[in-house]
């Protein structure tokens, strides 16, 4: 009876540890259902933080406190809707500290202010996303720089009404949408249009995808690049249209495992790497692909551009499939790059080796192929293989090479006579990479 009586106790502790185990786990699943949901349902329109959305009042404010309460729920949604045009000034949606996982989701229209008291001595971003983790912007609204403002040197009527009533705007042009030290980041379906400067940049990020979106601005707005790379690395860039003034991408030091595909381009002035090694600096860049694209009317195709006096070096660049149509020059190298003004012949130069240029095809207006590379550190690996590229103007000029060695893979129309075979002599190739 003893030995009953103290089994019956066990099994009742058994028993009610097992129901605490349970009741536990049922907290921590409701617990963790609740914030699922919470976040499911954490949706943060500008519109309840004070927005008008008329495109004349200022709206700066209701950005930054739906922001503010979106970034403090992970897999939160920040909503500019629909049917509403928003003047924004200029404004940093910011971490460390925020939850990751949120989405910026863009369906309305975000104008950019173009009286000189918003935008005070100057700022280098109009909206800028900083140090975040998982970061979306998506949806179908459009970004709007309202840049023709800055563009003019020579300003229009209208264009002189505004600046006269509201003072001349800085020097200093904004980059219209910046990432800045984040991982994760995501851009699609928006449009970036008619930027100050560059559209949409990435600076020190990792991890990023852009596709489905629209860069538009006039093919002589200056300096509208499309998409500006700089220290980021595994960024992919694709199914995208790009418009504007300057580079449809600019590859900027710092950046490797970058891949460029399907992307239409033009105008503006190409794709290129760079430019690089201005003022004496250091520049690296690896391991870049750009493929199955479409570039037209634009100034040159597939580029590299470094200046003198630089060190460093870009090394394993393949461009693929490429269809060019009116471009000035379609595939150019050029080491001694010089934006204006007067530059010094320099000794020191960014290494050039192992590019690749496979199906590069269609019609230039000005010459086929450049390549001008340094006297002292001349470029290498440079292959071309099914080069057939025809002129819609200027049908005598011929491909220019200038200490450039590689490898022809294939006949190429035109030919190519000038292209080296081997390696130079001079020496100072192995130094640059090694200090990459």
């Amino acid at each position: 009876m003893k030995n009953m009586h103290t089994n019956l106790k066990t099994i009742a502790l058994i028993l009610a540890i097992a129901f605490s185990v349970l009741s536990s786990s049922c907290t921590a699943t409701r617990v963790s259902l609740g914030r699922k949901l919470k976040a499911a349902s954490a949706t943060f329109n500008v519109l309840d933080y004070g927005a008008k959305g008329d495109g004349h009042a200022d709206d700066t404010k209701a950005f930054e406190g739906a922001w503010e309460a979106a970034c403090k729920v992970e897999g939160s949604t920040m909503v500019v809707p629909y049917g509403s045009v928003f003047l924004v000034k200029p404004v940093s949606f910011s971490g460390p500290n925020c939850e990751p996982n949120i989405a910026f989701q863009l369906d309305g229209k975000i104008i950019a202010p173009t009286s000189s008291a918003a935008w005070g001595s100057g700022t280098l971003q109009w909206l800028e996303f900083t140090k975040l983790k998982k970061i979306t912007i998506r949806g179908k609204g459009v970004i709007d720089g309202q840049g023709s403002v800055w563009w003019n040197d020579s300003p229009t009527s209208t264009t002189e009404v505004m600046l006269e009533s509201s003072g001349r705007l800085p020097s200093t042009k904004p980059t219209a949408l910046r990432f800045y030290g984040s991982d994760g980041v995501t851009v699609t379906g928006i449009t970036i249009q008619n930027s100050q400067q560059t559209h949409l940049k990435f600076d020190s990020s990792t991890n990023v995808q852009v596709f489905d979106i629209n860069v538009s601005s006039p093919g002589d707005s200056p300096n509208t690049d499309g998409i500006h790379l700089q220290n980021s690395q595994n960024v992919v860039i694709y199914s995208s249209t790009l418009a504007c003034g300057d580079d449809c991408i600019s590859i900027q030091t710092g950046c490797s495992d970058v891949y460029v595909h399907n992307v239409n381009c033009g105008p503006g002035h190409g794709i290129s790497i760079g430019s690089l090694g201005k003022e004496n600096t250091k520049a690296c860049v690896r391991n870049i692909t750009v493929r199955d694209v479409t570039i037209k009317n634009t100034l040159t195709g597939v580029r590299i551009k470094t200046w003198q006096g630089g060190s460093g070096s870009v090394q394993n660049i393949m461009f693929s499939n490429v269809q060019v149509s009116g471009v000035e020059t379609p595939i150019s190298i050029d080491q001694y790059y010089c934006d204006g003004g007067k530059c010094r012949n320099e000794s020191s130069a960014v290494a050039v080796s192992g590019i690749q240029y496979v199906n590069i095809k269609g019609t230039y207006t000005k010459e086929p192929i450049y390549f001008a590379c340094s006297d002292s550190l001349p470029c290498t690996g440079i292959t071309l293989d099914t080069i057939q590229l025809q002129a819609s103007q200027n049908p005598n000029n011929v491909p220019f090479c200038w200490e450039a060695f590689g490898e022809l893979k294939t006949k190429t129309v035109p030919p190519v006579e000038c292209l080296q075979s081997g390696n130079p002599s001079k020496s100072g190739f192995a130094s640059n990479i090694d200090s990459c």
